[in-house]
């Protein structure tokens, strides 16, 4: 295993923070796996993995079972674990931009499309080598005018040229659940089923360029540009990534992270990255893949308590109680009812609510939305 600590460009005089990476196996053998958490910084139940996952690689590595390699960034995110207001974390936007530390990526299909387009030939490993290194150029040349762009270079140096892309994340409150652009589905669904989710969210792409989208996403982007000129040359998808979220904020316990982590660990071997007698046979799915389009966000139509009527994981019909908001002043019960068929696998946290907020999510199975999928 090596370390290597990345300094982060520093904001302010006598401040300097750095992003630590560590790197398991040997590059350029096999596949490469990159996996980050809490790039939402308030969000710990990942970074909790990510502890068990390093132990777990530090015996792999000793017994010679990475046949590729793999970097693991247990901490993605140091600018915002250091932001605190009020005794209060304050790890998904940035203080100083307000901008969401997991949004507004590049679009690294329109800045390479130029270089490579004359370039890719026949051959469709030549292809996927020349369009990395046509990304690590352009990444390389980025010259980030604050912290939180030095931030998003290092992490896009680190992961661009992978295989797969984890991004562990965590709800308020909520069930595992899963993320993945349509394009990526079909490599990522025995993870999925390795990790147990209850729910997962497909999506073209679901808007506002966060991470994981901005690496997968640039290959079908790019292959789509390449069909619109009319080239006809062999480019895979050759990076597939994912959001994964390890139920709600408070779920940070040895038994989950370990549950995960090997969960994690077996999906690896089945897709041999790591040596095993046998691969593991993959677990039957807790459930169908649903459009993101088709998730229901129930806002609040007034302000006041919450009261959950439904727990998340649970199955929900059309017309079914999710939730009642309840204004103790003027004597009122506003009941929220689900307008989906689907699990409810995330809800808010805290138990008021301002007019307007979000309560929860309903993984329904026909899309009915458009635009930006992603909320705040």
């Amino acid at each position: 295993m090596q370390r290597i600590d990345h300094p982060l460009l520093s904001p302010s005089l006598g401040s300097h923070k750095a992003l630590t990476s560590f790197h398991f196996g040997q590059p350029g053998r096999v596949r490469k796996i990159y996996i980050q958490a809490s790039l939402h910084a308030e969000e710990l139940p990942g970074m909790l993995v990510a502890h068990h996952l390093r132990a777990l690689f530090d015996t792999l590595e000793a017994a010679g079972h990475i046949h590729g390699e793999i970097v693991l960034v247990p901490v993605a995110n140091p600018i915002g674990l250091a932001q605190r207001l009020d005794h209060k974390p304050m790890g998904r936007f940035e203080l100083d931009t307000s901008e969401n530390f997991n949004r507004h990526y590049p679009d690294l299909a329109a800045a390479v499309a130029p270089v490579v387009v004359t370039q890719l030939g026949d051959n469709a490993v030549t292809n996927v080598a020349l369009v990395r290194q046509a990304m690590r150029n352009h990444l390389q040349q980025w010259a980030p005018a604050t912290e939180l762009q030095s931030l998003r270079r290092t992490l896009l140096l680190l992961a661009h040229d992978a295989d797969f892309m984890l991004d562990l994340h965590c709800d308020c409150e909520g069930v595992l659940h899963f993320y993945t652009e349509e394009a990526c589905w079909s490599q990522m669904q025995e993870l999925a089923h390795f990790l147990g989710a209850q729910a997962i969210l497909l999506a073209k792409s679901s808007g506002n360029r966060p991470i994981d989208e901005c690496l997968s996403g640039a290959w079908w982007q790019l292959a789509d540009r390449l069909k619109a000129r009319g080239l006809d040359v062999p480019l895979p998808q050759a990076c597939c990534s994912t959001t994964i979220e390890l139920r709600g904020e408070l779920d940070v316990s040895h038994a989950w992270a370990a549950t995960d982590a090997r969960a994690i660990v077996s999906w690896l071997q089945f897709i041999g990255v790591l040596a095993c007698p046998q691969p593991p046979e993959v677990p039957a799915p807790r459930c169908a893949a649903t459009p993101l389009a088709g998730s229901q966000t129930l806002t609040a139509p007034s302000p006041g308590i919450v009261v959950f009527a439904a727990e998340v994981g649970q199955q929900l019909q059309v017309g079914d109680l999710v939730v009642e908001i309840i204004d103790p002043i003027a004597n009122t019960t506003q009941r929220i009812t689900a307008g989906v068929a689907g699990v409810l696998y995330a809800r808010i946290r805290d138990r008021y609510i301002t007019a307007g907020g979000e309560l929860g999510k309903i993984a329904g199975a026909t899309a009915f939305r458009s635009g930006e999928l992603l909320g705040a």
